[in-house]
C-alpha cells in the first residue's frame, strides 16, 4: 500500500484588540504548530488614524500573514473580536479600529485576496468551539476578563441568529440608576462594567476609599503602596486567592450580578454546564468558581444543593489558545474531509 498524503491542516488566526496570533491546526490531531504573536495593526497602534485607514491596514495584516505563514493552507479560519454575521460581515469592532465605522465584509475581502476559503467568526463563538468535542451536554461559555461575554453551545451549533446576535450577557443592564458604572459600549449599568476584570478593579478602589480602615488592614495596601489608585487587577487576584476579606468581600458584591445572569440564562432555556474562562477569572482561579457556586447556592434558582450546583460550573483552560484551536475545529466540522491522496 502506498503512503498517503498528509491533509494540509488549517491556517488560523485570533484577532485582538492588541494582538493577532496565527498557526496551523491539524484537524487529525486537534494540535497547534507554528504559533506565531504579534501586534494588531489597528488602534492600539494608530489612535487616531481614521476607522477606515485602521480597517484597510487589518484586512492586509491578515491577508499578508497568511500568505507569509505559508503551507498552502486547505482553509483560513480567523477568530475576531467582534459581532460577525454568518456571512462573516463585521459589524463592529470596537477594540481593533474604534468607533463602529462601516460593516467590514471581512470574509469575502481575505477569500478573495488568498484564493481559499477563510471562515469569520466572534471570537467567543470560536472558543466555545474549543470545548464541543468533550462536552457531553449542552454548555454556555462565559469569559470574564475586561469585559464579559457568553455563547450558548446547543445542537451542534453555537446559538445565534443570521445578524450575529446573541451571547452578550455583559450588555445585560442591572444597575438602572443614573451613577451606575459606565459600560465601555457607552451605557450604565451593564454587567461587564460591574463584574469584568475592570468592573472589579474600579469596586475594589470605591471600597477603599470608603473603607480607609479596611483597605489599610488588607493585603491590597501594601500592592498598592497605600493609595487605592494604584491597585491593579494583578493585585487583586493574588489578594483574593490568599483569601483577603477585604477584598474577597468586594469581588462577592460583582459576582452576585453574575449569578443572577447565570439563572437567567439556565431557567429560559435550561442550559445546565456553565464554563468559566477569560483572563480575571482564571487569574483569581477556584476561588473565583467557588464564590460564582456560593451565590449560585444562595439564589436557588436551580432549585438544586450545593454538590449539583458545583458539579455544574467549571474554568476553562489556562491557555491563551481558546480562539485558534476553536476556531480550527469548527472548520473540521463545517468542511468536507478532502479525497484521500496516495502517493503513487
Amino acid at each position: 500500500m502506498s503512503p498517503s498524503v498528509p491533509h494540509p491542516p488549517f491556517t488560523v488566526l485570533d484577532v485582538g484588540g492588541t494582538t493577532l496570533r496565527i498557526a496551523d491546526y491539524d484537524p487529525t490531531t486537534g494540535t497547534l504548530s507554528r504559533t506565531l504573536r504579534m501586534p494588531v495593526d489597528g488602534m492600539a497602534r494608530d489612535p487616531d488614524a481614521p476607522v477606515p485607514v485602521l480597517q484597510q491596514r487589518v484586512v492586509e495584516q491578515l491577508a499578508r500573514e497568511v500568505e507569509a505563514h505559508g503551507g498552502a493552507p486547505r482553509a483560513v479560519g480567523v477568530a475576531f473580536a467582534g459581532p460577525i454575521t454568518a456571512g462573516g460581515l463585521v459589524l463592529a469592532a470596537p477594540t481593533v479600529w474604534g468607533g463602529r465605522g462601516e460593516p467590514l465584509p471581512l470574509g469575502g475581502l481575505l477569500t478573495e485576496r488568498l484564493g481559499v476559503p477563510v471562515t469569520v467568526v466572534n471570537d467567543l463563538t470560536a472558543a466555545a468551539w474549543r470545548y464541543a468535542d468533550t462536552e457531553e451536554q449542552p454548555f454556555c461559555l462565559i469569559t470574564i476578563s475586561s469585559g464579559i461575554g457568553n455563547k450558548v453551545f446547543r445542537g451542534g451549533e453555537v446559538l445565534l441568529d443570521a445578524d450575529g446576535h446573541g451571547g452578550e450577557l455583559g450588555h445585560w443592564t442591572y444597575d438602572t440608576s443614573p451613577g451606575a458604572p459606565l459600560c465601555d459600549c457607552g451605557g450604565r449599568g451593564h454587567l461587564g462594567a460591574i463584574a469584568s476584570g475592570r468592573g472589579v478593579l474600579a469596586a475594589v478602589r470605591r471600597a477603599a476609599v470608603a473603607d480607609g480602615a479596611g483597605f489599610a488592614a488588607s493585603l491590597l495596601a501594601a500592592a498598592g503602596q497605600g493609595r487605592p489608585e494604584r491597585v491593579d487587577n494583578h493585585a487583586v487576584a493574588s489578594a483574593v486567592r490568599a483569601g483577603d476579606p477585604f477584598t474577597t468581600a468586594v469581588l462577592r458584591t460583582t459576582v452576585t450580578p453574575l449569578a443572577q445572569a447565570i439563572t437567567s440564562v439556565f431557567t429560559s432555556i435550561g442550559i445546565c454546564r456553565y464554563i468559566l474562562m477569560g483572563g480575571f477569572a482564571l487569574a483569581v482561579g477556584e476561588r473565583y468558581r467557588q464564590l460564582l457556586v456560593s451565590e449560585l447556592t444562595r439564589l436557588g434558582c436551580f432549585g438544586l444543593d450545593a454538590d449539583a450546583v458545583d458539579a455544574m460550573v467549571s474554568l476553562g483552560a489556562s491557555d491563551d489558545d481558546h480562539g485558534l484551536i476553536g476556531v480550527g475545529r469548527l472548520l473540521g466540522a463545517r468542511l468536507p474531509a478532502p479525497a484521500e491522496q496516495v502517493v503513487r
